[in-house]
């Protein structure tokens, strides 16, 4: 399993710390971190403890077959930059920026080399890498989607949430709310639909654009005109899933048992439900790629990166619904439709 560092200058490098100190490496899962090793060595002694000696510092992508000559306890670590800098925690500069970058780029390539069966991401900051490196960069999921030539927003790929008891997947994503608005359309909600369908199956609802979904025309014509006909053609081709519903409510419902997924239409309408409900035990999951993608659920905490003090427990939760992604374990399925 592949881990990128996310933002050097963030609390990347030190969960990916704690959680190799947690959950050692073992014939379950092994390792391959993408981490500048001024990165890791920027993390408070006090939080690594010896885990530096069983750091083996590898030149390049290694091969799997390169990985499974290590002994059990050692961890790969791919420096992708190989330069000795400061790491001004807290404060994410261009060369931050650049080494966030270098390491999820080194990632990219160990899935799809297949040296890697997943690819697990901590977090970057937009700002940084739109300022300092990529003015077009939105976020992992789009720069994922498009190493892996998947280009039609909203179609081929999809933005999703995995928690205890809500599972969410996003039409839209890192868009402003007015631009996101305009790319809901009935074929991109077909699009997903069978996407959402083919990777996770189960019982499905749309969330209405409107509040009370339009509340029959009075408050918007979107669901009537839009939503409505995606939903009914794709049922055609097979997806139990139903909607237009109301947004204020379906996401309750879904966490008591009703739905196995809600396809949210806009980025907040799904994540504060998201986060409200499983801050910190939610998986983002990308659905689509030719690989396995998975991150934790929350940015990069630049207000406590080099105290010591971050959690690194959804990273551990990340970990281990990878692993059962890898094995089979599709998320779990509702009773069918009465």
């Amino acid at each position: 399993m592949a881990l990128t560092q996310g933002d050097p200058a963030g609390v990347g490098p030190e969960i990916i710390t704690k959680l190799l100190v947690e959950q050692p490496p073992n014939r379950e899962w092994r390792p391959l971190v993408f981490a500048e090793r001024v990165a890791l060595e920027a993390v408070p002694s006090s939080v690594g403890g010896s885990l530096v000696e069983r750091l083996v510092y590898l030149p390049a992508v290694p091969s799997r077959s390169e990985i499974e000559a290590l002994p059990l306890e050692s961890i790969p670590v791919v420096d992708p930059v190989a330069e000795d800098r400061p790491v001004n925690l807290g404060r994410s500069g261009a060369a931050d920026a650049g080494g966030a970058m270098a390491a999820l780029d080194g990632g990219i390539e160990a899935v799809q080399e297949g040296c890697a069966d997943a690819l697990v991401t901590a977090p970057v900051s937009k700002a940084s890498i739109a300022h300092h490196h990529r003015p077009d960069f939105r976020g992992h999921t789009e720069y994922l989607a498009a190493a892996a030539g998947l280009e039609r927003y909203g179609r081929d790929y999809l933005m999703a949430f995995l928690t205890p008891d809500l599972q969410v997947a996003l039409l839209t994503t890192h868009l402003p709310l007015r631009q996101a608005l305009d790319e809901i359309r009935e074929s991109a909600l077909v699009d997903a639909l069978l996407l959402l369908n083919r990777a996770a199956g189960g019982r499905m609802v749309v969330a209405g654009v409107n509040p009370h979904a339009g509340e029959g025309g009075l408050l918007g014509s979107e669901e009537s005109e839009i939503v409505l006909p995606a939903v009914e053609r794709a049922r055609e081709q097979g997806v139990d899933v139903s909607g237009p519903d109301s947004p204020d409510s379906l996401f309750a419902r879904a966490r008591q048992g009703e739905y196995d997924w809600v396809l949210s239409l806009y980025h907040d309408q799904g994540l504060i439900a998201v986060k409200t409900s499983a801050f910190g035990l939610s998986t983002n999951w990308t659905l689509g790629l030719p690989f396995l993608r998975t991150s934790v659920d929350h940015g990069t905490a630049f207000d406590i990166a080099g105290r010591g003090v971050a959690d690194p427990s959804s990273l551990v939760q990340v970990v281990q619904t990878t692993l059962a992604l890898i094995s089979g374990d599709l998320p779990r399925r509702t009773a069918s439709r009465p």
